[in-house]
């Protein structure tokens, strides 16, 4: 399990730092985040879930289930869309409110 951050759309907020129960995010040297270590990653996706930026996305490998797609997230006001593609490009767009985020 783990996350990929996307260096061109990181802008440095660093909410997803705050939000990293494994502490494994920093802020490197451009200002921009990074993962410590990936596979110390716990897939709790909190930080694709604070990230407003679309710049992580969960890496949906065999040892979750997965095919070998990823997952991320797009926020709309109280919305949050949880958008994974499939390994073909294929897209599955699952919508929630954000109080309600834990559920998947």
């Amino acid at each position: 399990m783990s996350i990929k951050i996307d260096r061109q759309k990181c802008n440095g907020c660093g909410k997803c730092r705050e939000v990293c129960p494994g502490n494994l995010l920093y802020k490197d040297c451009s200002g921009k985040t990074e993962i410590r270590y990936p596979k110390d990653c716990w897939g709790c996706t909190s930080c694709v879930k604070e990230c407003a930026f679309n710049a992580i996305r969960y890496y949906l490998g065999a040892d979750i289930g997965g095919t070998g797609g990823f997952l991320y997230t797009l926020q709309e006001e109280s919305l949050l869309h949880w958008i994974i593609i499939d390994p073909e490009g294929g897209k599955k767009v699952i919508t929630t409110d954000k109080r309600q985020a834990n559920a998947y």
